[in-house]
């Protein structure tokens, strides 16, 4: 293996455990977009959203490929002839690694070891040439649906700000994405919430006191394990919920086609929440909590006070505040786990992350899960507590759309 390869694979341990025993081809290729995707976006310098639309294609791909030998589900995108013995693990490996050949040159010589040294372990013949031939066509048109679909358009944000008066010149993220082509909702206004609180409101004056206190870097309200779970969650997409989905697909030891839904689910759901909070932020353009808590003095509330030099645990997010991006994200896997497994309940689930190390967090209930991260972002001082609300419903809602309008199974004219 490729020395460069080996490290953008090392990259895949930036939110995850102890790999689990019962790891499929879906779980294995998922673990290795994960590690390219993150190489290509930079995660902690660029854009992590760009990563999580590749791996929902990646994904979606996978999902195709091995349907397409099953034929239990309707299809994402496209249903190809394929013989019953098709090899499943040939042809969702060959998807996956097609599709991230696309990232780059790099990316494509990078694939093009990985996926040989994958088909070693596979029995060469027709099954396996068949398998392979098979990924490769469906990612051709899983590429070929998205190759204009906005989510590479010019930045066109506009500051607001008055003629000669300086504003902060650091360039938003994804503000052309409220456009983009969605991969399963039908627009990214389709779940757009209702407008943020009243700043003269009881309510703005309590959040905004509650995040003044304890989201603030050296606030001295919240506790030593609250600040850990702040800093637990600053790890972005697709490395935030990739890693926890693998580890229950494993857990649950779900068939390779099974695996392949429910991560197209995810990878699908969590593209199409980003674009519809998006679409939510940049429409009604509010003030991140730095802005408003050093600002104070103007929002006409005699309840809360400016705190000239107030700051968040870590460089705030570059784009709107309203709703909390986080939230729907973990909403979206919520609700989707939830309505393919008929539960919130899930088997314990733990894993760490590169911006707590040292951390290990478990969870039992999915309800749980997108507490804590509603928590985190009020903690990290990025998100007031309404906007963490609206967020996690907007999430399950999406979660839950997604489920229900793709990938849904073939009804058999015997049943």
């Amino acid at each position: 293996m490729p020395v460069n390869l080996r490290k953008v694979l090392l990259a895949a341990t930036m939110l995850c455990a102890v790999q689990p025993a019962f790891a499929n081809v879906i779980t294995d290729w998922d673990e290795k977009a994960i590690a390219a995707v993150t190489s290509m976006s930079g995660l902690g310098g660029t854009n992590p959203y760009l990563a999580q639309r590749m791996m929902a294609m990646v994904h979606a791909a996978m999902f195709d490929a091995v349907n397409s030998i099953e034929r239990r589900y309707r299809p994402y995108l496209v249903q190809l002839p394929a013989a019953p013995d098709t090899s499943k693990e040939a042809a969702a490996a060959a998807a996956a690694a097609t599709i991230l050949a696309s990232i780059d040159a790099k990316a494509a010589r990078e694939m093009r070891d990985a996926i040989a040294v994958y088909l070693v372990s596979i029995p060469d013949g027709p099954a396996k040439s068949d398998g392979v031939a098979l990924g490769e066509a469906v990612a051709a048109k899983i590429l070929e649906a998205r190759k204009n679909d906005g989510s590479d358009a010019p930045d066109a944000y506009r500051p607001r700000t008055t003629p000669g008066v300086y504003v902060p010149t650091a360039i938003t993220i994804s503000s052309m994405w409220p456009s983009m082509k969605p991969f399963a909702i039908a627009k990214g206004s389709q779940f757009r919430p209702k407008p943020p609180i009243a700043l003269k409101s009881e309510e703005w004056a309590k959040d905004y006191n509650e995040l003044k206190d304890y989201g603030g870097q050296n606030s001295a309200k919240r506790t030593a394990e609250e600040t850990e779970t702040a800093r637990f969650w600053l790890v972005g997409p697709p490395v935030a919920y990739h890693p926890f989905v693998r580890k229950l697909v494993t857990s649950k030891q779900m068939s390779i086609v099974d695996s392949a839904r429910l991560m197209t689910f995810v990878a699908v759901g969590l593209s199409d929440a980003i674009i519809s909070v998006l679409d939510a932020k940049y429409h009604y353009d509010f003030w991140r909590p730095i802005t408003a808590i050093r600002n104070g003095d103007i929002d006409g509330n005699p309840a809360t006070d400016r705190e000239p030099t107030w700051q968040p645990i870590a460089p705030t997010p570059m784009h709107p505040e309203y709703p909390c991006a986080h939230c729907i994200q973990s909403g979206s896997v919520a609700g989707i786990v939830k309505a393919v497994l008929g539960t919130a309940d899930i088997p314990e689930i733990a894993l760490t992350s590169s911006t707590a190390p040292g951390v290990t967090h478990r969870w039992t209930s999915m309800t749980a899960f997108t507490a804590e991260i509603a928590n985190a972002r009020i903690w990290a001082g990025f998100h007031y507590r309404f906007s963490t609300r609206v967020g996690t419903e907007m999430g399950l809602q999406i979660g839950e759309y997604v489920t229900k309008n793709v990938m849904q199974p073939v009804i058999s004219a015997a049943r």
